[in-house]
């Protein structure tokens, strides 16, 4: 059963879905190269794949279901196999005595609806369903056999017969051999694979006297995942070891590394530091997912005059675009994202790094190596001599690198880089210690942007509106007359809206997520340089008169970002709070 050009040409005429004059050029394309029209209109951006989709199941009157936040009984959803159901884009949902009903992204695939009806021997009806659905479905496959993972841990870790802690005699020899031992190998697979599915940040293994926990850091907050007996610590340490290719038999200094694997169609690299502790090695790996396409500015969290500075200052070629906070806070994602805007087959695009955190296709993306001597300091030297037109610094640490990197803004390159301070305004007099002088930092910054992350709002949220004595107690944390001037100048309340009339969430516990959180999203300050600015820095004017200007000309600080981003239910007041420290 397929839909042909002239009946969807019909139906999308007859709803209004696109403009005639557009759908008339789309099917005339689409005549000439003899090809679908749907794919024409999803190509132009006309129909989102999933609009597509619904419209042919309207045509071809095959029910449409939407299984977003819906929990599937684990029962029916495993009488599809896992494979075959992410191969094929096809999940059971419910199921009668006589009859299993099928979600698919393309109904047409009779051989997946064939091999499911074979192996379940039932009637097979099948069903459209969306994209971020079936997304959503397969990965509670995953979740789903979470309690399994623990199961396979606890075997298999009862299974190793390994040397206790204090067994100095290990070899190389004895190591290598322990690291490619099946139960071994199995933990491992299985707690990188459960990190990979929580969506965590990092994997920390801690030795302790009698066990090893094991702990995931998941939205910035560090969480139990599961503990382990002590006799299994040399061979997960060991294991880590030989996929990072670091020294097997060195226990007394601190080691790093790095290793890739590929888990459910997304390669995801791992950072590994290991250092010696009281009870043995602790062992520290970074997730970091290898591809950057798909963030937007505004994904991140960036709206309003914020997203116009930064757009703006994406579109002058000279200067510097400076990102801030402490580590952990983004700061990398939001510099990808604008090098992601900036990456055009005219501009050549360089960037020295410590770590290469995405790979990035057209953009020459060097790993700083100190051990060899390849620094910030030397790899932007040379990195000039690549006629650049865009260089990334992926830090700016010492006093040389500083000056290298407005040296490079002020000789005809826009240049983008991180810094280590707690606000926007801080970033100057960090700068002036660095030995930059006044008149260099005014002639190159274009915008500094000071970031942190904090927790979103999970679906299940509790709506409620603040007390008189709440709306007083925040008024001594944050302006709120500033807030309400922004949300109302970009239609988040009515004109007429009061505080107390404002509503705001609390997190719920749900199935989805045990906090009410899941994902983070970023609350930001942008800082433009503007001639008033630069007389009060030439004047070395403290941190805290450089952010009365720039609020005045219009910045939303992070603490009112925060505070906006509340209101629109994205995350909560306390979590704001929480991170924003004044």
């Amino acid at each position: 059963m397929t839909v042909n050009n002239k009946q969807l040409k019909d139906f999308i005429a007859d709803s209004g879905l696109v403009p005639r004059t557009e759908l008339d050029d789309a099917e005339k394309r689409a005549t000439e190269k003899k090809i679908y029209l749907g794919d024409i209109l999803v190509s132009d951006g006309k129909l989102s794949e999933d609009d597509l989709r619904r419209t042919e199941a309207y045509i071809l009157g095959i029910p449409f279901v939407g299984l977003k936040g819906q929990k599937i009984d684990f029962e029916v959803l495993s009488l599809i196999p896992e494979p075959i159901a992410r191969k094929h884009n096809i999940v059971a949902f419910k199921k009668t005595t006589t009859e299993l009903e099928v979600a698919m992204l393309d109904t047409d695939d009779l051989a997946a609806i064939e091999f499911v009806r074979k192996k379940v021997g039932l009637k097979i009806l099948p069903r459209l369903t969306d994209k971020d659905s079936m997304k959503g479905v397969l990965l509670q496959y995953q979740k789903s056999l979470k309690a399994e993972f623990g199961d396979i841990i606890e075997k298999e870790a009862g299974a190793l017969k390994i040397a206790v802690e204090g067994d100095e005699a290990q070899s190389e020899e004895d190591l290598k051999k322990l690291a490619e031992d099946l139960p071994v190998v199995k933990i491992v697979d299985t707690l990188l694979n459960h990190a990979i599915i929580q969506g965590a940040s990092d994997i920390h293994i801690e030795p302790m006297d009698t066990q090893v926990v094991i702990r995931y850091r998941i939205d910035g907050i560090l969480h139990d995942a599961m503990v382990l007996p002590k006799t299994a610590a040399p061979g997960i340490v060991a294991r880590i070891k030989v996929l990072a290719n670091l020294k097997l038999d060195e226990k007394r200094l601190p080691q790093d590394g790095r290793f890739k694997i590929e888990s459910a169609g997304e390669k995801v690299a791992f950072r590994v530091s290991t250092l010696p502790v009281y009870y043995g090695e602790k062992t520290v790996m970074r997730l970091l997912r290898e591809s950057v396409s798909g963030f937007t500015l505004e994904g991140l969290g960036f709206h309003g005059i914020s997203l116009e500075r930064i757009y703006g200052a994406t579109k002058q070629r000279v200067g510097m675009i400076l990102t801030t906070g402490p580590t952990g806070s983004g700061k990398s994602t939001t510099l990808y994202t604008i090098l992601d805007i900036l990456n055009e087959p005219d501009v050549n695009i360089s960037t020295i790094e410590d770590p290469i955190e995405y790979q990035m296709t057209r953009v020459n993306q060097t790993q700083v190596k100190p051990e060899i001597g390849l620094t910030f300091a030397s790899g932007l030297r040379s990195l000039v001599r690549q006629d650049p037109d865009i260089i990334m610094v992926g830090e700016i640490r010492d006093n040389e690198t500083a000056s290298l990197a407005v040296n490079a803004a002020l000789t005809g390159h826009l240049v983008l880089s991180t810094l280590h301070t707690n606000s926007a305004a801080a970033t100057m007099p960090r700068l002036l210690d660095m030995d930059i002088e006044p008149f260099l930092i005014i002639s190159t910054v274009n915008v500094i942007i000071a970031q942190r992350l904090v927790r979103r709002l999970a679906t299940a949220r509790e709506k409620y509106f603040l007390s008189p004595a709440e709306i007083e107690a925040l008024k001594k944390s944050v302006d709120l007359d500033r807030v309400m001037k922004v949300l109302k100048e970009e239609n988040i309340v009515s004109p007429e809206a009061q505080w107390k009339d404002v509503p705001f969430c609390h997190p719920q516990k749900s199935p989805e997520s045990e906090d009410g959180y899941k994902g983070r999203v970023g609350i930001h300050e942008v800082l433009k340089m503007s001639p008033a600015i630069r007389e009060l820095i030439i004047k070395g004017a403290a941190p805290v008169e450089i952010e009365e200007q720039a609020k005045k000309e219009g910045m939303i600080t992070m603490l009112e970002d925060g505070i906006v981003k509340s209101v629109q239910g994205l995350t909560t007041i306390e979590e704001v709070l929480r991170v924003v420290s004044e």
